[in-house]
């Protein structure tokens, strides 16, 4: 928690890379993977996570919260394939984080360019969109104050974004009363 702001990892997108690449058809006929254009995917229970082989023959976990958990799912993967786990390599990708503000949003008075971003409405989800260039993430804020981040590297730069754009929507006068 940084400042107020607990934030909740939604999914840690991770890759593995393999001392010998993972091929497509050995998915399809040991774990009943399903090819879809230039990959195969295959769901898994336990660890409950979404397995994804790329065309380079590397592994992508989707669907975790934790690198941990997404080891644990990429070694069953091999262990079921009857492959030593040994020299997995792993790769972090992308957060998804959600947090609350402690406050309600007014965007009405909310500049379209910013230091450290650029901001837009979004009419179909009904948020704020902010793409953070000082953070490297994109931040959706609805008016109540819940925000989803996308594209982050690490959990504690959400909230160090959180924080940022807190101080900086106060200044601009778009927060309404502190929330209870």
């Amino acid at each position: 928690m940084v400042d107020g702001i607990e934030v909740r990892v939604e999914n840690q997108l991770v890759r593995f890379v393999c001392p010998e690449p993972v091929g497509h058809q050995e998915m399809i006929d040991q774990l009943d993977a399903q090819p879809s254009g230039n990959v195969v995917i295959k769901a898994l229970e336990n660890p409950r996570a979404t397995i994804i082989v790329d065309e380079e023959g590397r592994i992508i976990v989707h669907g975790v919260h934790r690198v941990e958990a997404a080891t644990a799912a990429a070694k069953e993967v091999l262990l079921r394939l009857g492959r030593d786990d040994t020299g997995l390599i792993s790769e972090p990708g992308p957060v998804i984080a959600s947090f609350d503000f402690p406050v309600r949003f007014n965007f009405q008075n909310v500049k379209s360019k910013l230091g450290s971003g650029k901001t837009r409405f979004d009419d179909r989800l009904g948020c704020l969109r902010v793409e953070d260039t000082r953070h490297d993430l994109e931040l959706l804020i609805w008016p109540s104050g819940r925000c989803v981040a996308l594209q982050a590297t690490h959990p504690n730069i959400v909230a160090m974004a959180g924080v940022h754009w807190l101080g900086l929507f106060r200044d601009m006068k778009c927060t309404l009363e502190d929330q209870s």
